[in-house]
């Protein structure tokens, strides 16, 4: 069985947990866009794992871990995760952590040009973690990037990195920003190469042999679909295909071979940065604040936070296919009474369906809710699907209507063991 996990809301939907919880039965866990900007909190056996470029199953024994070509990686970031996730008592192998040398590389100046740009947008910026992702992504398009496979050559890597060095010091010193040396640069790229040389492979023949001989493979999707290039609220996005598609384009392998789309998402809305919310709820948002919740893995920032938007799901689960939903952070709304989920926008007297694509619309979009009761009991002590509350679960299954895609599980708190299995999973999407 090969499952792809995808998040349908704006990133930060919990899609480490139940990578983690997926992995146990997968052979391969696979990571195929994105870069270190991607934050994924798992809690196992007690302790907190934060991952950047590491695929959530690194955290299990006998499982190999791919970070595919259409990442994009910065080397020192990945060497510091690496040890300090050993330094947490996780052993990661050659064989265990496996990197593809078509991946393209993030380089220290591309950090920086991510700054420059924000700088140069002003008010309009789209509040980026400032990793360098764009940038990267923008010299892969332009076809003038470094990928890991030009890192054997080290004439040729030093070349290359000297002439993007030139042209990005013209860019940051526009902007008073630091520019760099263009041998320190390549130094400390080369410097964690050397710790990472190990793992690098060609990954295409590795997943297919794997996907031929039958073994599991689980494809971890990084960001969330409102951030998809094509799909997000634009301009607010990351620059890669963060839907399931981008799974397939991002590790070589073809969408025949996928049988499941896990989609994830809150049991509320959450989004980081600028751009559109139409549910935005600041009461919501301290509530969830005061409990400890909802601060980015990354950055720390506080999430802002508000009511489910099951316009914004809807179109979610069609563009990625989804075969059922996890549904997380369920014990987050225990104790609200009233919940509101949004069935539509209200858009200059018409209700639509579907999220706009125009810009200007946004501004003009009201949510038109839908009142339900909460169920006001604790949660996280459910150890099965049939234990959560009566409201819970109708508040599931309107989700569920409301998507036309079922169940599948259910989070009530942070641990791989908070997940729930939806035994009602088949019927509830034609409740």
């Amino acid at each position: 069985m090969n499952i792809i996990v995808t998040g349908l809301q704006w990133g930060d939907e919990g899609k480490g947990k139940i990578v983690d919880y997926l992995t146990e039965s997968a052979d391969v866990v696979v990571r195929g866009q994105g870069g270190n900007n991607a934050g994924h909190t798992v809690i196992a056996r007690g302790t907190k794992y934060i991952l950047h470029l590491l695929p959530s199953g690194i955290l299990w024994d006998g499982k190999t871990n791919v970070i595919g070509n259409g990442v994009v990686l910065d080397p020192a970031g990945l060497v510091s995760e690496i040890e300090r996730v050993e330094a947490q008592g996780v052993s990661i192998t050659p064989d265990k952590l496996l990197i593809s040398d078509r991946a393209h590389v993030v380089l220290p100046l591309h950090k920086e040009l991510d700054a420059a740009r924000e700088a140069a947008l002003g008010d309009r910026k789209i509040g980026t973690t400032k990793r360098g992702i764009g940038p990267a992504y923008a010299d892969k398009v332009n076809r003038c990037g470094l990928r890991v496979a030009d890192l054997f050559d080290e004439t040729f890597a030093r070349e290359t990195i000297a002439l993007r060095t030139a042209d990005a010091n013209e860019i940051l010193k526009r902007y008073d920003l630091p520019t760099f040396d263009p041998e320190q640069q390549a130094d400390e790229v080369f410097a964690a190469f050397e710790r990472l040389r190990p793992h690098v492979t060609n990954t295409i023949p590795v997943l297919h042999e794997a996907w031929k001989a039958g073994k599991n493979i689980l494809f971890e999707g990084a960001q969330g679909t409102l951030l998809d290039i094509d799909f997000g609220t634009f301009p607010f996005v990351t620059s890669s295909n963060t839907t399931a598609g981008g799974c397939c384009t991002g590790s070589g392998l073809p969408p025949t071979s996928i049988d499941q789309v896990v989609g994830v998402c809150k049991a509320y809305t959450t989004r980081v940065g600028a751009g559109p919310f139409p549910t935005v709820d600041e009461g919501l948002s301290q509530y969830l604040h005061d409990l400890g919740r909802e601060f980015g893995a990354t950055t720390g920032r506080p999430r802002g936070c508000g009511w489910l938007d099951a316009v914004l799901l809807r179109q979610g689960c069609m563009v990625n296919g989804a075969t059922g939903l996890a549904v997380t952070n369920l014990d987050g709304l225990d104790n609200y009474e009233t919940l509101r989920i949004c069935t539509a926008y209200e858009i200059d007297g018409e209700e639509h369906p579907y999220a706009p694509a125009e810009r200007d619309a946004w501004d003009r979009a009201k949510p038109v809710y839908e009142e339900l009761p909460g169920w006001m009991t604790d949660t996280t002590a459910c150890t099965s699907f049939d234990q959560l509350p009566e409201n819970a679960r109708a508040y599931l299954r309107r989700l569920s209507e409301l998507c036309d895609t079922p169940i599948q599980f259910v989070g009530v708190g942070p641990d791989r063991t908070q997940t729930l299995v939806a035994t009602e999973s088949v019927a509830l999407a034609n409740s």
